[in-house]
């Protein structure tokens, strides 16, 4: 597929206000220890390994910045993109996307594990798109938290339209499917394997086993992020989620605040607070996720 056939996307946020967060079902799904078996190898590659967009639990993430510098660094020519992504940040991943629509030069995407919601947009911009046998494209609507009052609500929709249609018009330009039929499959909220993405024209072809390895996960901060996901998801706002988290860490096994033999007894003191965390933070997490 020639660049010259890709869509263009469009830029920027509907409002200030508007978020678009991650599914916190892509989190069940992500195994961020997969990676590329040669990635350190290659000099004209580029990672997407991470949560689109601006990342608070790790101060990472895979930013529109990152990309555009790197691309700059690299130069006219071919490009090798490899993802495994839970998706993030929409407005951040059709920046991606149109970077990558205009580069000069062959861009190649590999799908190692995941690209969910942004990420498979970013997928999007590949003249030959790699995936998995294992590997799954999620496709939705756009999934945002927003603030306002009611008349901010109802516009919200008519916000969002554009962009929908937007990465409709994308998948659609890659599979050779109409518009219709992708916006169907994204209000599906749509996980599509390996074979059957190939089968769709969503991929051209699969990757070979050989490149990808189970590499160390960062465990604790992806944790923390379906922590925060499973709260968001109950209704609690963000800061308000990453506040307790953070306590409950700090007060569980945080070197600077365990105090573990201690003679003073501020050790004794943390205990008690780490108990009383991990029992707000159960019983929050109770009352969010289902019953067994």
């Amino acid at each position: 597929m020639s660049l010259k056939t890709l869509p263009a996307a469009p830029t920027g946020r509907p409002s200030a206000s508007v978020r678009s967060e991650i599914l916190p079902a892509a989190f069940d799904r992500w195994q961020p220890g997969v990676q590329a078996a040669a990635e350190g190898e290659q000099e004209r590659t580029i990672s997407v390994m991470d949560v689109i967009g601006y990342d608070w639990w790790t101060g990472d993430g895979v930013t529109a910045r990152r990309v555009a510098a790197a691309l700059r660094a690299l130069g006219p020519g071919p490009v090798t993109v490899n993802i495994n992504s839970p998706g993030g940040d929409m407005f951040e991943g059709l920046a991606i996307y149109s970077l990558l629509r205009e580069h000069e030069g062959h861009v190649t995407v590999k799908v190692l594990s995941l690209a969910a919601s942004a990420a498979s947009v970013v997928a999007m911009a590949g003249d030959t798109v790699q995936i998995a046998r294992a590997g799954f494209l999620m496709i939705h609507n756009a999934w945002v938290i927003a603030a306002g009052n009611r008349n901010d609500y109802r516009e919200l929709a008519d916000w969002l339209e554009p962009f929908d249609a937007a990465m409709a018009d994308i998948y659609a330009a890659r599979t050779g499917a109409e518009n219709k039929a992708m916006a169907k499959l994204m209000d599906a909220e749509s996980w599509i394997g390996g074979s059957s993405a190939i089968e769709q024209g969503f991929a051209d072809e699969l990757l070979p086993s050989d490149q990808v390895k189970q590499g160390e996960a960062k465990a604790q901060a992806h944790a923390a992020r379906r922590l925060e996901a499973a709260l968001r998801a109950s209704g609690m706002p963000k800061s308000e989620a990453m506040r307790l988290i953070s306590e409950f860490k700090a007060g569980a096994g945080d070197p600077a605040g365990g105090g573990e033999g201690d003679p003073t007894g501020r050790g004794r003191q943390a205990d008690f607070a780490a108990t009383g965390q991990a029992r707000a933070l159960s019983a929050s997490l109770a009352s969010i996720l289902p019953t067994r």
